[in-house]
C-alpha cells in the first residue's frame, strides 16, 4: 500500500500544466496547489481554522525547527503533529536539509550526515538520512521529504557534482529506513544545480528508487527566473506522470505561474506571510506597500477583488494605521490576505487549466499586476 495517490485529471492544451488530485491519509488535494508553511507548526499569526477558512488544503512544516524545539519525541507523545497543532488536513514536512546547510560555518557536511550547532543555543547536533527520517516519522506527517544537500548559487560543477551524488545516497538511505509506507508518503528531491547532465542523472537515479512523488529542489536561491525556467523545462518532462511534482521554496505569482505551465503541482514559500508581517500586500493590481503615506487615507480594501475577511472588514487607512503603532492585528489582516490571495490565484489557475485557457489568464494577470512579458 501507498499512503499518497495521484490522480492526473487533465492537460492543459496550450501548455504542460496539468489539472490532479491527491489522496493522503488526512484527505485529499487538488492540484496545482500552493502550500502555506506552518515552520514551527503554526503558521505565523493564524489559527489551523483560520487558514482552513482560507482554503488552504495542506500546510507544510519543517523538521529541522520541531527538532530543536519542542522536540519530535514531545510531538509523538502528542498524538502527532497533526493533534498537537489542531490540523486535520494533510501536512507536508521538509527534511531539514535546507535549513542545515543554510546554517552555513555552524555546519559540517559528512557522508554520515551533518553536524551542527544550533541557531538557538549554540548545542551541538547531527542530522544523518536515518535521523531526518526518525524525526518525520515521529511528527507522523503524511509527506516526508528526503534529507538532501541544497548548493548554493552559483556553484562549481565539480562540488555539485558530488553533491548530488551524496543526496542520491541519502535517498536510498531514507527509503530504506523509512517503514511506514500505509500512512506516510516519502518524496525524493532532484538536484543537481544548474547544470542539465546533473540534474537529468539526479532524476535517472531517484526514479530507480520509487518514491511517492518527487520533488525539484536547489532552485529559487537566488538563480535570474530564466534560469529557473530552464532548468524547469529539461527537467520536469523526466518526472513520472503517475506521481506529484512539488517545486520547493516558491510562492510569488510569477513563479507560482512558470512553475506550474511547466508541469508542477505543488509549490511552498514563506514570501506571503514574511512579507505580510512586513507590511506588504499582494494584490491583484500588483503589490501595495501599506505603510507608505499615500494610503493614510485611503477607505477601500487592500484588493477590491479579493474575498478575504481582512479586504471585506478593512481598509487600506485602518491596516496603515495598525501597523503604525505596531498593533499585532496588522501582521494578522495582512497575513490574511496574502494567503487568500495566493490560493484563490490557484482556484483560478485551476478552473483556467480546466477550461483551456491558463496561458490567457496568465497574459491577463501578468499585465494587471505589472509583470513585464517579453
Amino acid at each position: 500500500m501507498s499512503a499518497i495517490k495521484y490522480e492526473l485529471i487533465k492537460k492543459s492544451s496550450d501548455c504542460d500544466a496539468r489539472l490532479g488530485k491527491i489522496t493522503t491519509p488526512h484527505g485529499e488535494i487538488e492540484t496545482p496547489i500552493f502550500m502555506p508553511v506552518g515552520t514551527r507548526a503554526t503558521v505565523k499569526a493564524m489559527t489551523p481554522e483560520e487558514v482552513k477558512d482560507l482554503g488552504a488544503q495542506i500546510i507544510l512544516s519543517n523538521t529541522y525547527h520541531l527538532y530543536l524545539k519542542p522536540g519530535h519525541d514531545l510531538v509523538e507523545e502528542a498524538g502527532g503533529l497533526h493533534k498537537f497543532m489542531n490540523w486535520h488536513g494533510p501536512i507536508l514536512t521538509d527534511s531539514g536539509g535546507f535549513q542545515v546547510f543554510s546554517l552555513g560555518e555552524l555546519r559540517k557536511i559528512k557522508e554520515e550526515g551533518v553536524e551542527f550547532r544550533s541557531h538557538i543555543d549554540g548545542s551541538k547536533h547531527f542530522i544523518s538520512p536515518e535521523k531526518a527520517i526518525e524525526i518525520q516519522n515521529s511528527l507522523g506527517s503524511d509527506i516526508m521529504m528526503c534529507f538532501d544537500e541544497c548548493v548554493s548559487y552559483p556553484a562549481e560543477y565539480e562540488y555539485t557534482k558530488q553533491s548530488m551524488e551524496r543526496t542520491t545516497r541519502w535517498a536510498q538511505r531514507c527509503k530504506d529506513y523509512h517503514k511506514n509506507w500505509d500512512n506516510q508518503g516519502l518524496f525524493g528531491i532532484v538536484q543537481g544545480g544548474m547544470y542539465k547532465d546533473l540534474r537529468e542523472q539526479s532524476v535517472k537515479d531517484l526514479l530507480e528508487m520509487d518514491f511517492s512523488g518527487y520533488a525539484v529542489g536547489g532552485l529559487s536561491v537566488g538563480e535570474p527566473m530564466e534560469i529557473m525556467n530552464e532548468v524547469l523545462d529539461y527537467t520536469v518532462p523526466l518526472l513520472p506522470e503517475n506521481k506529484p511534482r512539488y517545486l520547493m521554496g516558491v510562492g510569488s505569482p510569477d513563479y507560482l505561474f512558470e512553475a506550474v505551465i511547466r508541469g508542477i503541482d505543488m509549490a511552498d514559500c514563506v514570501l506571503p506571510t514574511r512579507i505580510a508581517r512586513n507590511g506588504t500586500a499582494m494584490t491583484s493590481q500588483g503589490k501595495v506597500v501599506i505603510r507608505n503615506a499615500k494610503y493614510s487615507r485611503d477607505f477601500s480594501p487592500l484588493d477590491p477583488e479579493c474575498d478575504c475577511y481582512a479586504c471585506k472588514n478593512y481598509t487600506k487607512a485602518y491596516i496603515r494605521h495598525l501597523f503604525n503603532v505596531d498593533e499585532i492585528l496588522a501582521l494578522r489582516l495582512t497575513t490574511i490576505h496574502n494567503l487568500r490571495f495566493l490560493i484563490k490565484l490557484m482556484e483560478n489557475i485551476r478552473t483556467a487549466i480546466k477550461e483551456d485557457r491558463l496561458m490567457e489568464y496568465k497574459e491577463v494577470f501578468y499585465k494587471n499586476y505589472g509583470y513585464i512579458q517579453d
